[in-house]
């Protein structure tokens, strides 16, 4: 095989997985979110699963997409692993369809119904037609029609060319030595793994088998354990896109590659143990593009039939190998307190949502110190673990919301109304204490990718800023957890201080922008943080005068807010004074000048 024909093969692959991601987008635009609401709201049981699962791979043209999909609604807690098991089994079995697409590009013939059929004359006329709606329809569905139509015509010439390059192969004894080799079981899985986890996709590697076929020296025995191996090799680029996610993203992901991976050693076994006694006589038979595409379905669909029943065992495995920390435990038992039979018991409910709550308001504690680390000591590990407690604190906030608003229809005491509604004004500031600490985060991603350095000075007023904010948010979330209102009236003097003492560091840094001491790139991301370390004493703020407010009947919190600040009685002056004298910058200052 010269090298023309081998860059004639690889420019045909390469229009192959080009035309097969044009064609795949398209169809997605096309169905906009009703894929991802379908897969979200069907899945209640193992079988409409796997349905909904081939149905949709089938028509997006890939299994590692719908699988990605599923990763993604476990990760955000919207679905459970249970779930989507049965998609991604039925997402094995739509992928089968690309094979039978690829046939009609191996439908030839010079006259009647064979011409009209050939690849030419198909790929001619669907491309024609999806530049028309490309090129001159307003519709912007059009133009996604046209995409996929576009995708269809480019993929059947990239088998095309594929063909036509191996084509010459068939006169080549070294080939056809080489797909001997493939014959035995475990060299053709191993093919069919590595060159899928290239490739990146089963359906390009069942298609430039498909092509291989056409010499017309791929035997059963060769073509067999390859398209084993292809189901292994598809799992790459899912596992790839479980990195980032939290435990049950990646134990989804995982499903993917032991439902292959079953299936590869259930189907090897019985069928090659047959083999040894019973030497089935189809082995050596010539296998055509139909034939694979044909062996390719039946294999998947066999597995999926086989493992079906077992959907409960496959979760517990995989939760045997990404198993829980004492941390994951502890979340599962804050979301169990949040039982539906307690509604009809408003006080028992409620005191539920409490002990949830609690457990909601110490990870957005946690979440705010972990951020702040890492200014000092930045990883990616580090961030990941922030944005995934931000994806935990969210579902708190969820899972609570949904819970209270279910509340809300039952009769309760006033107070009890009261109670419920504080918790959902509530919630929502933990939230947003989630939030600010993924900003943060981000604010030090961006310090450590640019090799930002701030001044000896600015890192001091940091140092008093962030000290302030951890004290407010530790006050906050301890007065919440022990429902101690005194300690609630302590938050609001240190908000003020630490709103007077941001603005104070704005004006020092602007002072420094002019005089040439800082970059303005510094600039941006010092003045990011001061605005996220301010919103979270406001957010804390927010928590204890809800606290306060409950302790009276007849309470205006903006008037609570004004007396504090315009009478600032003996405790709040005590504790104003207290505050200022901990986190001030003066100190810094004065050392520099005794120097």
């Amino acid at each position: 095989m010269g090298i023309t024909s081998i860059l004639s093969l690889l420019s045909g692959v390469a229009l192959f997985l080009f035309g097969m991601s044009l064609m795949g987008d398209g169809l997605k635009k096309v169905a906009g979110n009703k894929l991802e609401l379908i897969l979200y709201k069907l899945t209640n049981t193992p079988v409409k699963g796997v349905l909904l699962g081939a149905g949709v791979t089938a028509v997006i043209q890939s299994s590692s997409a719908t699988t990605v999909m599923v990763v993604g609604f476990v990760n955000s807690g919207m679905m459970k692993v249970a779930q989507a098991i049965g998609i991604i089994m039925g997402a094995n079995i739509g992928t089968s369809i690309t094979g039978w697409i690829l046939c009609l590009s191996y439908i030839e013939g010079s006259n009647g119904i064979a011409q009209l059929l050939s690849t030419a004359t198909i790929s001619a006329v669907v491309a024609i037609v999806g530049i028309i709606f490309k090129m001159f329809s307003k519709k912007v569905t059009h133009h996604y029609v046209g995409d996929i139509m576009l995708g269809f015509a480019i993929l059947m010439m990239g088998m095309q060319t594929m063909s036509g390059a191996v084509s010459p192969l068939k006169d080549s004894p070294a080939f056809v030595g080489a797909l001997t080799m493939f014959s035995n079981p475990v060299m053709g899985i191993l093919i069919g793994i590595v060159f899928t986890a290239i490739l990146q996709s089963a359906s390009a590697s069942v298609g430039i088998l498909q092509a291989l076929s056409v010499t017309g020296f791929v035997s059963f025995s060769t073509a067999l354990p390859i398209i084993m191996g292809i189901g292994v090799g598809a799992a790459c680029p899912v596992l790839l896109s479980s990195i980032g996610t939290n435990k049950n993203g990646k134990r989804t992901a995982l499903i993917y590659l032991i439902n292959d991976l079953f299936g590869m050693l259930i189907w090897s076994i019985v069928f090659y143990s047959v083999n040894a006694v019973v030497h089935f006589e189809f082995m050596d038979m010539v296998v055509s593009p139909v034939m694979i595409a044909m062996m390719n379905t039946v294999f998947r669909t066999a597995t999926i039939i086989v493992l079906l029943p077992f959907i409960r065992q496959i979760e517990k495995l995989v939760f045997r190998l990404i198993k829980d920390t004492e941390e994951d435990k502890e979340e599962q038992v804050d979301f169990d307190l949040l039982e539906e039979r307690f509604i009809q018991y408003p006080a028992l409910a409620i005191n539920q949502s409490h002990q949830a709550m609690n457990g909601m308001a110490k990870k957005a504690r946690k979440n705010i110190v972990r951020a702040l680390a890492l200014l000092d000591d930045y990883s990616q590990d580090k961030y990941n673990k922030v944005c995934e407690k931000e994806n935990l604190i969210d579902k708190y906030e969820d899972k609570l919301g949904t819970y209270l608003m279910m509340l809300t229809g039952k009769e309760m005491t006033i107070q009890q109304t009261k109670l419920v509604s504080k918790f959902l004004h509530t919630i929502s500031d933990f939230e947003r204490l989630g939030d600010h600490a993924l900003n943060i985060a981000k604010v030090s991603a961006e310090v450590n990718d640019k090799k930002i350095v701030f001044s000896d000075e600015a890192k001091y007023e940091l140092e008093v800023l962030i000290a302030a904010a951890k004290e407010i948010v530790n006050i906050t979330v301890t007065a919440f957890i022990e429902d101690d209102t005194v300690m609630a009236t302590r938050v609001e003097p240190l908000r003020e201080h630490i709103n007077i003492l941001c603005n104070e560091l704005k004006t020092n840094h602007i002072a420094r922008l002019r005089s040439g001491k800082c970059e303005y790139k510094q600039g941006f991301a010092f003045n990011d943080l001061i605005t996220n370390l301010d919103r979270i004493g406001a957010h804390c703020s927010n928590v204890a005068v809800a606290m306060i407010e409950l302790e009276s009947d007849e309470f205006d919190t903006h008037e609570y807010l004004k007396s504090l600040h315009e009478m600032k009685n003996g405790d709040y002056t005590r504790w104003f004074e207290e505050y200022e004298a901990r986190y001030n910058i003066l100190g810094y200052k004065k050392a520099k000048k005794n120097k």
